[in-house]
Order: structure tokens, then sequence, then C-alpha cells
């Protein structure tokens, strides 16, 4: 057991877990602390630290303008290995850095994972690592802890769902939808659908969290209700940083109240 798969345990029989991603260094390095700080005041589980990539490939506009903001104040990908660091020692929360394989090959995954772990990351989503393309990761991440989670989108076959989630741990993440982050307005059917196909062949081998296009609270109900044990939320907490950039305080405010809202969901 690790301490994803233990958080997702001790939630299983009364709530579903609220993830959150956070772009580090939005506005500013010095201010991602505060806004995990926030989220987990306000119930959130799990936070997802994304790490500011030029070629955010699978993200839609509100997460690239994030990224932008964050590179333009100077954050690099090493960065997220200090406000971990600062994360962990104020929250008891895991912590999943999420990020394109081209920083990790920059740094050297050795040396990513090492300095990861002892910033007390538990995970690590690469979105454009296939499984396929991917065993020296794999057996590099469990030589140090550290889980990986793997993505599967609604058109992805039964055959090949089963691979992705016999290679991930911690959690499989499910796309709800077709395309690329955006908060939407209306949950995908392909998400309810997802779910449930999951929930048919893969219950009690790994637990699966459903992001992409989540903003609200009933949208996280009927995700819940359809049997996830996971709900993702990023941009709906990242435009509320774009929307607050100069008052970090408000922001961290209004990060709270749209995190209980979204907790409260989850045992409905």
């Amino acid at each position: 057991m690790t301490e994803i798969s233990d958080t997702f345990q001790d939630l299983r029989s009364n709530e579903t877990a609220l993830i959150a991603f956070l772009t580090v260094g939005d506005p500013l390095v010095t201010k991602t602390a505060e806004f995990a700080g926030a989220l987990v005041e306000g119930g959130v589980d799990i936070i997802e630290l994304g790490i500011p990539f030029s070629d955010p490939i699978a993200d839609g506009p509100t997460i690239q303008n994030a990224v932008l903001r964050s590179l333009k104040g100077g954050c690099r990908p090493l960065d997220v290995f200090h406000v971990a660091n600062t994360i962990r020692e104020q929250n008891n929360i895991p912590l999943v850095a999420m990020t394109y394989y081209n920083p990790v090959f920059r740094i050297g995954l050795q040396r990513f994972l090492k300095l990861g772990r002892r910033a007390g990351v538990s995970g690590l989503i690469i979105p454009d690592l296939p499984p396929e393309e991917s065993d020296d990761y794999r057996k590099s991440c469990a030589s140090y802890g550290m889980d990986t989670i793997y993505l599967a989108a609604p058109s992805t076959e039964e055959a090949r769902l089963k691979k992705i989630a016999t290679a991930s741990s911690g959690y499989l993440y499910l796309v709800s939808l077709y395309g690329v982050t955006g908060a939407r307005n209306i949950l995908s059917d392909d998400a309810v659908q997802l779910i449930k196909r999951c929930d048919n062949f893969l219950r009690d081998t790994i637990p699966f969290a459903v992001g992409f296009g989540i903003s609200r609270a009933e949208q996280v109900k009927r995700i819940a209700r359809a049997g996830a044990d996971g709900v993702i939320v990023g941009s709906a907490f990242v435009n509320i940083i774009c929307e607050n950039a100069h008052n970090t305080r408000l922001a961290s405010q209004k990060l709270g109240k749209l995190a209980r809202s979204l907790k409260r969901a989850t045992r409905d």
C-alpha cells in the first residue's frame, strides 16, 4: 500500500476523494503553497501539482494560460520540489506531480525521482508517456515508492483499459471527455459510461478518479453516484487564481469555498 492508496482506502466507505490540480508558480512560486493550504482546509484529499512546460498538449486554454503566467513569473521545473516540500511541511496530504516527459528527461529520471521523493511527492502523472514505452520508468518509480498514474479516455477499448490499469498504481485517471482540459457546464454522458465500464471489471483492483471538465457540485455528485472513487478538479480552481491574481488572499478564500462545496457533493 502507498500513501495514495491508503487515502482512497480510508475514504471509500463514506465518500469520494476530491483531487485538486494547481499549476505550480501561478502567478508566483511563493503563492502555490498558500493556495494548496486553502484547498486542504476546504476538504481536498490529494493535490496534483502541475509542472510548467512550454507545450502542454493535453491542456486547454485555462491551464495553458496558467502555465504562461507561471513561466513569465520565473517558475522552473525544479521549483516544484521546493513547493511540494513546503506543502508537506504544512499539510499532511498526498501530492502528485503532473508533467510531460520532456522536463523529466532534461532533469534525468533518477534525479527527478530522488528530488520528488525527498520533497514528499507520492506519485507521478506523465500524459505523453504510454505504458508500452515506460517499463524502466515504472520500475524506477517503484524503487522510490512512487505511484505511476496513467490516463484512460472514453474511447479506450476494454483490452487496452485493462493494460493501462495494470500499469497504474495509486489511481487510474479517467478522462471524462474527448478533447483537452477546461471547465464545462455539463458532464458528458461518456464520463458516466466510462465509470460504469470501469466499475464492472476494475472494482477492487485499483481506484479510479475522473477528471477533465469538472467544475460544479452537481457534476461531482453525479460522478460519485456513478461509482467513481475520486473526482479531479483543475480548471475551476485555476480560473479562481487567474481572476484574483492581484489579491491572493481573496483567491485563497474562494479556493477554500469552492473546495468545501465540491467536497460536500462527494458525501451526498
